[in-house]
């Protein structure tokens, strides 16, 4: 449903689409012609640049996929991590600020220390994982403690991350010799190394996220904490009452959590960008939140949804230098995601088979996980 919203936009704004809907009537297989070269030309495009360029030489073809892989890292992390807190029943928002403060973390790390590169890499995502744990941490003490909303202190949380970073990028973390708002480049022996060679960007973050994604598994459905955190998510005076400590779980939620957006924060600097800015985070905190929902907080499904995410961001340069599609269109495909997960009401009563099932006298349940 969310293609084929975002397909009737990606129609109507093109300008032969318009052009021919003056004489819809009197030719209407040039409106629909138009409409078809529009539409199929975008995500053709969007095909080109997330998965396989079929137009491309030699091995540039399967550049784009390497590209959806790059760009689903942080997401992969980040929303393993809000997965965690949503199985939980910790609604964190604050994904986006423990991602920038993780990557400033380990930023600091690789511009600081001189050490080889299996320890300096490991140094520096550890600097990360433990910042963005202590970072997130903060909610969850103030919620066991006190009883906060996570909500509002996550969110309050995101701006102090973001004014607390900006700040460093114009004083210890600031280039030498620069005025604008960046930090050196980090090290070579802090950077995650390049698996397909120079000439690809895909790197060993990528495997360390199926990795995260493998121990998040084991963690929420094989040990005895994983179990105590579905339990306080499913319940928590239940859970109370069968004697689990539910504060202290609020409390390990939340670093998990934080941990793991922290890691996706050093993924992005130690990955691909290589020196952190203000924008380093880009929108991947809140991208996470939908990739989790996407995903039913389940580790293969935020892997998935996330390489879904991953391919709307690298094909759509393509498709709007290519096809001439506004690359806001991606933005609409996210949002049009976002409602349906939203609303699964809405999109249960609008679908086809329920329509059909009406018409035989059948009702059609939503399925509940």
């Amino acid at each position: 449903m969310a293609l084929l919203a975002s397909s009737i936009l990606i129609a109507a704004a093109n300008a032969e689409v318009q052009a021919s809907a003056a004489y819809l009537f009197a030719r209407p297989g040039d409106f629909f012609g138009a409409a078809w070269d529009a539409i199929f030309g975008a995500y053709s495009s969007l095909f080109r640049g997330a998965i396989f360029d079929y137009q491309a030489e030699g091995i540039r073809r399967i550049r784009p996929i390497t590209e959806t892989m790059v760009a689903a890292v942080p997401l992969i992390f980040t929303g393993l991590g809000l997965a965690v807190g949503f199985r939980s029943g910790l609604f964190n928002i604050g994904a986006q600020g423990q991602v920038l403060i993780g990557a400033a973390a380990a930023t600091w790390v690789g511009i600081t220390f001189t050490l080889p590169a299996p320890i300096h890499l490991t140094l520096a995502c550890l600097a990360a994982v433990v910042v963005g744990a202590a970072w997130a941490g903060i909610a969850g003490f103030l919620k066991a403690r006190t009883g906060a909303n996570e909500v509002i202190v996550t969110i309050m949380l995101n701006s102090v991350s973001l004014y607390l970073v900006s700040y460093l990028l114009t004083t210890s973390l600031l280039r030498q010799g620069g005025t604008r708002p960046i930090s050196p480049a980090v090290a070579d022996t802090a950077t995650f190394p390049l698996l397909l060679g120079d000439g690809f960007r895909l790197h060993l973050g990528f495997i360390v996220a199926l990795l995260a994604a493998a121990g998040v598994w084991w963690l929420m459905e094989r040990s005895v904490l994983g179990f105590q955190f579905r339990a306080v998510g499913a319940n928590q005076r239940a859970a109370r009452t069968a004697g689990i400590r539910v504060n202290l779980v609020f409390v390990l939620v939340m670093l998990t959590a934080g941990g793991l957006a922290g890691l996706g924060g050093a993924a992005q600097i130690l990955g691909t960008d290589k020196s952190l800015q203000a924008g380093s985070a880009g929108s991947i905190g809140f991208d996470a939140i939908t990739v989790a929902l996407l995903g039913r907080s389940k580790p293969l499904g935020t892997v998935m949804a996330a390489l879904l995410f991953g391919a709307l961001r690298a094909g759509s340069p393509l498709m709007q230098t290519s096809a001439g599609t506004p690359i806001d269109i991606v933005l609409v495909i996210q949002a049009s995601i976002v409602l349906l997960i939203a609303a699964p009401v809405l999109v249960r009563e609008l679908s086809l088979v329920h329509r059909i099932a009406q018409l035989f006298g059948y009702s059609v349940k939503e399925s509940r996980a």
